[in-house]
C-alpha cells in the first residue's frame, strides 16, 4: 500500500513541477524529496523490508 501512495505523490509532484506550480512558488525541492522516497521504497521493497 504504501508502494502505491508514493508512487501516485511522485507522479504529482511531476505535473505540478513541469507545469510550473512548484517553481512559481520555490518549491522544486519537493522533486527531490520524492525522488529520494521512491529510491527507498524500492530498496526496502528489494530487501523485503515493507
Amino acid at each position: 500500500m504504501l508502494f502505491y501512495i508514493v508512487y501516485i505523490l511522485s507522479v504529482v509532484v511531476l505535473i505540478l513541477h513541469f507545469t510550473g506550480f512548484l517553481a512559481r512558488r520555490n518549491m522544486d525541492w519537493v522533486v527531490l524529496v520524492a525522488a529520494v522516497a521512491i529510491f527507498a521504497v524500492n530498496v526496502l521493497d528489494f530487501l523485503k523490508i515493507i
